[in-house]
């Protein structure tokens, strides 16, 4: 019988481990950084058992969000950069990876493996593209194999390619983090990322997987952010001093929520593909509102986050017997955790830390999840979504 090569009989040897120590690395749509968890898993499935080591977000500098952002959630982007980036950001992320571990003082061969999300540039799900012919399509960049040997430590990758060619749409993956790592039996659970876009997982008391549901449901701080550079120059609105500084524009929020997404069935996903700015200029035309005020436009985008997401939670659930807890940047923001909590008043609203999950940590807490099950785990299915296990593997050698 022929031997395995090297690398097969390292994946095998790890694999094998009765404790793994791994990194989820995530960088999402709203730019700002990339986000590093160190956990440790010992199981899989529904007996895994998890830790979070250590936590850093290394802020991405602007020059590099700007290269990100010239061919990011577009129709006419660059293809030459499209290339360029693919291969620049997965040997970045390596050297931030390096970066992190240097400054925790733990060695790359104490590391067992990477699962790395990569950097989304275009998320085109077939009711947003509507190409006749085409499936749904999603495109992460940051190359596996860069990043691998980059670090010399084994790395997962590319996970939403495998969603979609067993017919999903490639998002929100958390589904399968949340179920492990969300669940308690006897308590109704919402566990409510807010991003880039916002998205939720439910999570029923009786444990029934049938009724576990995982959705998009609509823009976090995408556009929030997207206004505050342009119109103020600034990252984001921190402490959400300029919302609470404007007024909501009625008719415009009407506007911006009279949009068919919002009719559509769940499970569904989006992005800023979607909500962008045009968006939001559209809206403007058809409410006539050009004219309102910078600061009453955060005010009213801020809104409109809040109200779609309360909308959804209230149409779709029982708010008086559910918890929901709160993670992504956007827990962060004021305005629209206080508009959640009195749009929300019979629901019982905290963030993710009382589950024991960092929640500037938990979409990179899950991606190493989703590593570790690629690893030793089982298929599972859950809800209408695909029993799959996903990523691709690059070795360092």
């Amino acid at each position: 019988m022929l031997a395995l090569n090297q690398n097969l009989q390292k994946l095998f040897a790890i694999a094998q481990k009765v404790e793994k120590i791994g990194i989820g690395l995530m960088s999402g749509t709203s730019l700002d950084g990339l986000d590093i968890a160190l956990c440790r898993f010992k199981g899989s499935g529904l007996e895994t058992e998890f830790s979070l080591l250590k936590f850093t977000t290394i802020p991405y500098k602007e020059d590099f969000k700007k290269e990100i952002q010239s061919v990011f959630a577009r129709k006419d982007a660059d293809l030459e950069k499209v290339c360029l980036l693919n291969a620049f950001i997965g040997n970045f992320h390596g050297e931030l990876v390096l970066q992190a571990l240097a400054e925790w003082g733990i060695k790359p061969a104490a590391i067992d493996f990477i699962a790395s999300h990569g950097q989304t540039i275009y998320h085109a799900p077939k009711r947003l593209h509507q190409q006749p012919g085409y499936p749904n399509a999603t495109l992460q960049i940051g190359d596996g194999d860069h990043v691998a040997v980059k670090t010399g430590i084994l790395t997962i990758s590319d996970f939403r390619q495998k969603h979609i060619a067993v017919g999903g749409e490639g998002a929100p993956l958390a589904l399968y983090g949340d179920v492990l790592l969300g669940s308690k039996a006897g308590e109704n659970r919402i566990l409510l990322n807010i991003g880039g876009i916002a998205n939720l997982t439910f999570l029923p008391a009786n444990g029934d997987y049938a009724n576990v549901l995982c959705t998009d449901i609509g823009p976090g701080n995408t556009l929030i952010d997207a206004a505050s550079r342009k119109y103020f120059n600034i990252a984001y609105d921190e402490d959400s001093k300029i919302a609470f500084s404007g007024s909501v524009n009625e008719a415009l929020l009407k506007a911006l929520l009279d949009h068919p997404f919002f009719q559509e069935k769940a499970p569904k996903t989006t992005g800023p593909e979607l909500f962008n700015l045009t968006f939001v200029a559209d809206a403007q035309q058809k409410s006539n509102t050009q004219t309102i005020t910078n600061a009453d436009l955060v005010c009213t985008l801020s809104a409109f986050t809040a109200k779609a997401i309360a909308d959804f939670i209230l149409y779709n659930f029982k708010v008086d017997d559910i918890k929901i807890f709160t993670s992504g940047g956007g827990a962060k923001n004021i305005y629209v955790i206080d508009y959640l909590k009195k749009a929300l008043s019979k629901a019982i609203i905290t963030d993710t830390s009382s589950l024991g999950i960092d929640p500037d940590a938990k979409e990179a807490i899950l991606f190493a999840l989703l590593g570790n099950e690629a690893l030793c785990g089982e298929p599972v299915k859950i809800g209408d979504n695909p029993a799959v296990l996903m990523g691709k593997f690059s070795f360092a050698g």
